[in-house]
C-alpha cells in the first residue's frame, strides 16, 4: 500500500455510509487482542462513533513508530499525525490546551460539531531533529516523546523539545474515557491496560476517491489484509470506562 491512502484498495466500497450501519462486525477484533498488538509494537485501528467524528484512526504506541511506522502513517492513513499525552503527563511537562494558550481572535467561540473542545496542546519537534518533518525526524521526536512519558519527572521536557514543531501534541481527558470519548482517550485508555507509558499516536484514515474519512466497512478489510486489530469505540468504552 505504498504511495496511496487505504481507501484506494478496497474496490470501490469506500462511501458507503448506508452499508456500515449493518456491517457484519464477526471479524472485529476483541479488546485484549488489541491490548496485545499495542504492547508488541503493532498498530491498531479503532473506530470511534458514527455519532461523533466519524473517523477510524491507526493507533501506534510511540515507543514503536519507526521510520516506516512514519511512512505508513502518511500513506495509508494521510490524516495527522499527532501524539496524545495523558493529563498527568501533559502537566508535568507543563504543556496547555492550545485554544486556552493562545491569545487571538480566532481562538473565541470554538465550537466543535462532535465534542466540546479540542485536545490540542503545542506543536514540538525534538532538538536532535533537523527541519523536523521527515520520516526520521518525526520518529525521533515520536519516539522520545514515549520514553519522556515514561518517566516525565526526569524529563527537562523544554531542554529536550523545541516548540513550534511537526509533531502535534494532544492532552488527555483528567478521566480519560468518563470524561470524554475522542480518539484521544480511546488510545491512551488502552495504553493503560499495558506496561507502556500514557503516549499514543494517532492519525485519521482517508479515503483519496471520496476525500473523506475512510469507511468503516473499508478500515475493516484494511485491517484484514495487514492482519490489524480493528475496534470499535464502543468495545473500548464498554470494557474500560
Amino acid at each position: 500500500m505504498t504511495g496511496q491512502h487505504a481507501g484506494t484498495t478496497s474496490g470501490g466500497t469506500s462511501g458507503s455510509g448506508d452499508a456500515n450501519a449493518s456491517l457484519d462486525t464477526a471479524g472485529d477484533a476483541s479488546v485484549d487482542d488489541a491490548l496485545a498488538a499495542l504492547q508488541a509494537g503493532e498498530p491498531i485501528l479503532v473506530h470511534d462513533a458514527a455519532d461523533r467524528e466519524g473517523e477510524t484512526d491507526l493507533i501506534y504506541h510511540a515507543d514503536f513508530v519507526t521510520p516506516d511506522a512514519v511512512a505508513r502513517l502518511r500513506n495509508d492513513a494521510g490524516g495527522l499525525v499527532c501524539v496524545a499525552l495523558g493529563h498527568e503527563t501533559a502537566e508535568a511537562f507543563d504543556l496547555p490546551f492550545y485554544g486556552e494558550e493562545v491569545d487571538h481572535p480566532a481562538t473565541a467561540d470554538h465550537q466543535l460539531g462532535y465534542d466540546e473542545r479540542s485536545s490540542f496542546s503545542l506543536t514540538v519537534n525534538h532538538r536532535d531533529t533537523y527541519t523536523g518533518i521527515t520520516d526520521n525526524d518525526r520518529s525521533t521526536t515520536i519516539q522520545a516523546l514515549g520514553e519522556a512519558a515514561a518517566d516525565p519527572d526526569a524529563t527537562a521536557f523544554a531542554e529536550e523539545f523545541r516548540v513550534p514543531g511537526h509533531v502535534h501534541l494532544l492532552k488527555g481527558a483528567p478521566e480519560l474515557l468518563a470524561q470524554r470519548e475522542g480518539h484521544t482517550e480511546l488510545g491512551l485508555a488502552l495504553a493503560a491496560e499495558t506496561t507502556l507509558s500514557p503516549a499514543v499516536v494517532v492519525c485519521e484514515m482517508l479515503d483519496d476517491e471520496t476525500g473523506e474519512a475512510l469507511s468503516p466497512a473499508d478500515a475493516r478489510a484494511y485491517a484484514a489484509d495487514h492482519e490489524f486489530a480493528y475496534l470499535e469505540g464502543r468495545d473500548v468504552i464498554d470494557r474500560l470506562a
